[in-house]
């Protein structure tokens, strides 16, 4: 069959009143289904339930009553459990409450108001610019654009950032400060950054000596279809002779409870120092309850492994139902190509160049909600107005069905209408 791009004006006619009429028994169904944001279901929730009977004792293995104040940066049965799952020395790691996105915001802030390392506070400087690679996640701009940081959009590619670009910039401006990086099935393509990026990310050469790279490893442990492991930032920083460039961020949020997870960042031990002097005026610590909770449910490393082969037993299902039904319903029309991560979150798509606001309004008219379209870039501004994140963790399988259904429908009616209007 011919790409629906290359039918003639009578055949997309046609083809936009057939769609129409697919359209309209949706909207006409009354569906109210949300797929706008990376939620687990509450199937998947249940997996992890017997977190809330495994505290064992309250008492830590340095006998510390973990119900009262204290251990400012941590337990260290946690930060052991971390520094194992994730290969970082124990004492690179700060344990956080049940938000990485509160760590981030925290950096952030204290880059902002005290600046690093005797670096003038960013807060004082004319400007500061972020590279924001992008399709991207909304949070981590929605922080930029909070505090006035400027960005600067950088094209992914297969194996990661659009590296020549990123050190040309970082070589010949000092006022660009880091880069936001989701290194293992990035936030919504599922991009593995390759050695090689890493690497260059870890050795490149900044006209600021305080850049640095904020590494959200938010899916860091969440392989779906087969695993990719990532080069040692830490290590490579380290040789390249820039330890202080990393600020590292992990959570639970989506392997115990979204609300109620144990989160970390990790750093050179200079920073680490730097870090827990402002949050010592900040906290007195996190909750060391939910610490060590987490711990005993776990026990260790190899039993966060066995826990997350059960959720990707959750959702394989739910990510075969996006990918068959793309392929079944997309496949050869040319109005759209989409990712096939191996692991995280998400799916992303890339419509038809000036759809996806169409595609997502249809949808959205017709009873099923997705993130919105320009979101997973910075100011909300796609310039193509192609690219639409789809997060199939929330719905059931059946109600996901029926959703990717219209899904399709509606990217072909905007991009049958988008063809007739250039016609």
């Amino acid at each position: 069959m011919a790409a629906i791009t290359s039918y003639s004006k009578e055949q997309l006619i046609a083809l936009q009143k057939e769609l129409s009429a697919e359209y309209e028994a949706f909207k006409a169904r009354n569906l109210v289904l949300d797929m706008s944001r990376g939620k687990p279901a509450g199937s998947q929730l249940d997996v992890t339930n017997g977190v809330l009977d495994a505290l064992e004792s309250y008492i830590t293995e340095d006998g510390l009553d973990a119900r009262n104040y204290g251990v400012l940066d941590g337990i260290p049965e946690a930060k052991k459990l971390f520094s194992d799952l994730l290969n970082i020395p124990k004492e690179k790691i700060i344990i956080g409450g049940n938000s990485s996105l509160n760590l981030m915001y925290d950096t952030m802030v204290r880059l902002m108001l005290f600046g690093t390392q005797g670096n003038t506070p960013w807060s004082k400087l004319p400007v500061v610019k972020f590279l924001c690679p992008s399709p991207g996640y909304d949070r981590h701009f929605a922080i930029c654009e909070d505090l006035g940081i400027e960005m600067i959009t950088i094209p992914m590619k297969e194996d990661g950032p659009d590296m020549e670009l990123v050190e040309d910039l970082v070589a010949n401006d000092a006022s660009i400060k880091g880069i936001w990086c989701v290194p293992l099935y990035s936030n919504p393509q599922g991009v593995c950054y390759s050695d090689d990026v890493v690497a260059r990310l870890a050795t490149m050469k900044t006209a600021a000596d305080d850049f640095r790279i904020f590494w959200d490893n938010a899916y860091g442990v969440h392989h779906i279809y087969g695993e990719k492991k990532l080069a040692d930032i830490f290590e490579l920083t380290e040789k390249a002779g820039n330890a202080n460039r990393v600020y590292y961020f992990f959570s639970t949020s989506k392997i115990t409870f979204p609300g109620a997870g144990v989160s970390l960042i990790a750093s050179s031990e200079s920073n680490v120092a730097e870090i827990k002097k402002h949050m010592g005026v900040q906290t007195i610590g996190h909750d060391k309850l939910n610490q060590l909770r987490t711990v005993h449910y776990f026990q260790n490393a190899e039993g966060v492994r066995v826990h997350m082969k059960k959720l990707a037993e959750e959702l394989k299902p739910k990510f075969d139902i996006v990918l068959k039904t793309l392929d079944k319903e997309l496949e050869g029309t040319g109005l759209a190509t989409w990712t096939k991560p191996l692991g995280g979150y998400f799916v992303a798509i890339d419509t038809y160049e000036g759809c996806a606001k169409e595609t997502v309004a249809l949808a959205k008219a017709a009873g099923v909600t997705m993130t919105g379209a320009g979101a997973t870039f910075p100011y909300k501004k796609d310039l193509h107005d192609r690219n639409i994140r789809i997060a199939p963790t929330y719905p059931t399988a059946e109600e996901l069905q029926i959703a990717m259904d219209l899904f399709c429908v509606c990217v072909k009616l905007a991009g049958v209408n988008k063809l007739l209007e250039n016609k």
